[in-house]
């Protein structure tokens, strides 16, 4: 037990020295350090977001034709990259190869594309794609910005502002100070407003 004890503490001592090291590195060359947590997803909301939209995804198709979750997996990517997204206007797949992809539904009832193909027409169609690549990059982010202001503007006509006023009794999170599990209340008190700091805060 003893040496599981020593070389933990060696291990942090190693950890402790390399980090300052790396510390006083990074602010001579000035840069600023940012820490995130690896292992949990919930810090990225870009990610819970893809990750819902999987799941439903997953369940949908599971709910059709029943099976295996993993056997699923590959058609809820394939749907999910090849989607045109409201947010970009484009699909994923279109955003990194410049090109929109050929689904199999146009394999196998032929569509223009299909019929008309010439390798070297496509190769030539491709590296012009990938000469535009940049443009549709830009056409859609400006996209997604126009998007997120319509957004901003639909929350904010539905968000109606509440003020506290002193001896008012509130709820507060309860997660606000701890964690909380998911079996917690989500919300502790009531505490009584006793005064007013600023704009929101009691």
């Amino acid at each position: 037990m003893s040496f599981w004890n020593s070389s933990r503490n060696n291990i942090r001592q190693r950890m402790s020295i390399q980090g300052r090291k790396i510390q006083e590195w990074c602010q001579g060359m000035r840069i600023k350090q940012r820490f995130t947590t690896v292992a949990h997803p919930q810090a990225n909301g870009q990610v819970e977001v893809t990750n819902r939209i999987l799941v439903q995804g997953i369940k949908r198709r599971l709910e059709r034709v029943g099976g295996n979750w993993e056997e699923e997996l590959t058609s809820v990517l394939w749907a999910y990259r090849t989607i045109p997204r409201g947010s970009t206007g484009e699909s994923p797949f279109s955003l990194v190869y410049g090109t929109e992809v050929i689904i199999p539904a146009e394999l196998g009832i032929p569509s223009h594309r299909v019929v008309n193909f010439s390798e070297e027409c496509n190769e030539n169609l491709l590296r012009e794609n990938l000469h535009l690549i940049e443009e549709l990059r830009e056409k859609a982010f400006l996209h997604m910005q126009r998007y997120k202001n319509i957004m901003i503007n639909s929350y904010n006509k539905r968000v109606k502002s509440r003020g506290f006023q002193v001896g008012d009794l509130v709820l507060r999170r309860a997660d606000a100070l701890k964690p909380v599990s998911r079996l917690d209340p989500t919300w502790e008190g009531p505490y009584k407003i006793t005064g007013i700091i600023g704009k929101g805060a009691y």
